[in-house]
C-alpha cells in the first residue's frame, strides 16, 4: 500500500511545468486580487473594504489553499461557495443552483465549446469583477495549488485560441459554474466548472468528508503555449511525463502486450457521454512489478490528485487495492518527442477508475502560426469512476446537443498488431 508520503513525492516528481497563465484566468485572478487585497501569492493580507468582508474571504482563501484534509477542503469550499452567492441576485442564484440528484448534472458538460452543448449555472463572462473573483475562490478552495494552476493555465490555453488562431468559435474563452445541492460542510453536493477543455465535476460530502472528482475532463490545446508576458507554458506536460516514465520502465514483452497499434486512438468514453468502462485490453496491473505499479499511480495522479493531500491519498488508495485488475493499453508514439508523429493514447481500465488520454489528429479549425494545435499539441482526457461517478447520485446520460466533440466519440482506430515500432 502506498503511502501519503509517498504520495506526496509522486505528485513532486510529477508536477506540470508551468509559469504564469493568461487571458481570462489571469483577468479572474487579479479581479480576486483586487476584490480581496490578497497578495499575488494567494495568501491573505489586507485591503480596502467592500460590499462583504474582505478579511474573512482572504482569510477563507488562505485556509483553503492551505488544506491538506478532505474536511478542510470541504469546509473552506462551501465557505468560498456562501459568499460567491452572496454577492448574486436572487435570479442569479436560482441559475446557479440545482437540486442534487438533478440528471441534468450529466448532460450539461462535454468537450465541445459552450455553444454546442448547453451548460448549467452561471456563465462567468456575464458576471461582474466582483462576482468573478469570488467564483473563482470556489475553484481556489477546492483545489490544491497545483490542481489551480492546471485549471487557469487550461483557462489560458483556451483564451489564447480565442485570441490567436483561425477558429472562428467566439465562446472559447467563456466558463459556467454550477452548484447541484446547497453547499454545506455536513451534506452532499457537488461543483460543476467547465467550458470548452475543461470540465470538473467535484462530488463533496461531509458527512463521510470525502471528495470524488470523477468525472472529470482534462485537455488543452495547444499543449505548450506563450502567455502575455512570453512565458512559455506547458500546464498537462506532467501527464505526459508521467506516462512516458511509466512506458519507459516496461520490457520488450510486457510493451508487446500493451501495445495496441501505431494509430492514435479516439477516446472511448467521450466527456458528457455514457460510458462501458472496456476493460482487459493490454497489459495488466498484476503483471507489473511493485516499482511500475507506483509508476501507473503516478500518472493516475494526474486527474485523482487535484485536491488536498488527504482526498488524493485515499482516491489513490482506492485504485491501488484493485491495480492487479487493472489494464493499461497504448498506441501511438512510443518516445516522447513531441517533434515527431501524431502523439499518443493510452487507456487506464479498472474497477476504481477508467482514464484515457488521447491527441486528437486535428486543430478542429484553430490554428495558430508558430504553435501546434494538433497531434501532440491537442490533448482530449476523461477521467471516471466506474464504481462512483458523481458519488453515485445520479447515471450519465448523454450530454446534450452534439455528442462528446471533435475527434471525441467512437471506438479505438486500432491500428497495426504488434510491437512497438523499433522496440525489440
Amino acid at each position: 500500500m502506498t503511502n501519503s508520503n509517498d504520495q506526496d513525492n509522486v505528485r513532486a516528481r510529477h508536477r506540470p511545468t508551468r509559469k504564469r497563465t493568461v487571458g481570462i484566468a489571469a483577468a479572474l485572478l487579479m479581479a480576486a486580487l483586487v476584490f480581496t487585497g490578497c497578495a499575488a501569492t494567494g495568501t491573505s493580507a489586507s485591503g480596502a473594504s467592500t460590499t462583504t468582508s474582505s478579511a474573512s474571504e482572504s482569510a477563507t482563501t488562505a485556509e483553503a489553499s492551505e488544506s491538506t484534509t478532505s474536511e478542510e477542503t470541504i469546509t473552506g469550499t462551501a465557505a468560498a461557495a456562501e459568499d460567491f452567492m452572496a454577492t448574486l441576485s436572487d435570479e442569479q442564484r436560482e441559475q446557479l443552483l440545482h437540486a442534487y440528484d438533478d440528471e441534468s448534472k450529466t448532460t450539461s458538460w462535454s468537450n465541445f465549446p459552450v455553444t454546442f452543448v448547453d451548460r448549467a449555472g452561471l456563465n462567468l463572462d456575464d458576471l461582474d469583477d466582483e462576482q468573478r473573483a469570488a467564483a473563482m475562490r470556489v475553484l481556489e478552495a477546492l483545489l490544491s495549488e497545483e490542481g489551480y494552476e492546471t485549471a487557469t493555465g487550461i483557462m489560458g490555453g483556451d483564451e489564447f485560441l480565442l485570441e490567436n488562431s483561425s477558429s472562428t468559435e467566439d465562446s472559447l474563452g467563456q466558463y459556467y459554474i454550477a452548484f447541484f445541492g446547497d453547499p454545506s460542510d455536513s451534506g452532499a453536493w457537488q461543483v460543476q466548472f467547465g467550458g470548452h477543455h475543461l470540465g470538473l465535476n467535484a462530488t463533496l460530502d461531509g458527512t463521510d468528508d470525502s471528495i470524488t472528482f470523477a468525472p472529470t475532463h482534462l485537455g488543452l490545446q495547444p499543449a505548450v503555449y506563450t502567455d502575455e508576458e512570453g512565458d512559455e507554458v506547458e500546464p498537462l506536460s506532467g501527464m505526459y511525463e508521467s506516462a512516458f516514465a511509466f512506458y519507459d520502465s516496461l520490457t520488450d514483452e510486457q510493451r508487446a502486450e500493451l501495445y495496441q497499434g501505431s494509430d492514435v486512438a479516439n477516446l472511448t468514453c467521450a466527456p458528457g457521454g455514457t460510458c462501458d468502462y472496456p476493460t482487459g485490453t493490454g497489459l495488466a496491473g498484476a503483471d507489473l512489478t511493485d516499482e511500475q505499479k507506483q509508476l501507473l499511480l503516478d500518472v493516475i495522479a494526474n486527474w485523482v490528485g487535484l485536491s488536498d493531500e488527504e482526498t488524493t491519498a485515499e482516491a489513490l488508495a482506492e485504485v491501488e487495492a484493485t491495480l492487479d485488475e487493472t489494464y493499461v493499453n497504448w498506441s501511438g508514439a512510443t518516445e516522447y518527442d513531441m517533434s515527431e508523429g501524431d502523439g499518443v493514447y493510452f487507456q487506464i481500465s479498472g474497477p476504481n477508475a477508467y482514464i484515457e488520454f488521447s491527441n486528437q489528429q486535428g486543430s478542429a479549425g484553430a490554428d495558430v502560426d508558430g504553435y501546434t494545435t494538433s497531434g501532440w499539441g491537442h490533448i482530449h482526457t476523461i477521467y471516471r469512476d466506474p464504481s462512483n461517478d458523481y458519488a453515485n447520485s445520479v447515471t450519465q446520460q448523454e450530454a446534450s446537443g452534439m455528442n462528446g466533440g471533435p475527434g471525441a466519440g467512437g471506438a479505438p482506430s486500432g491500428g497495426q498488431e504488434g510491437s512497438p515500432p523499433g522496440d525489440g
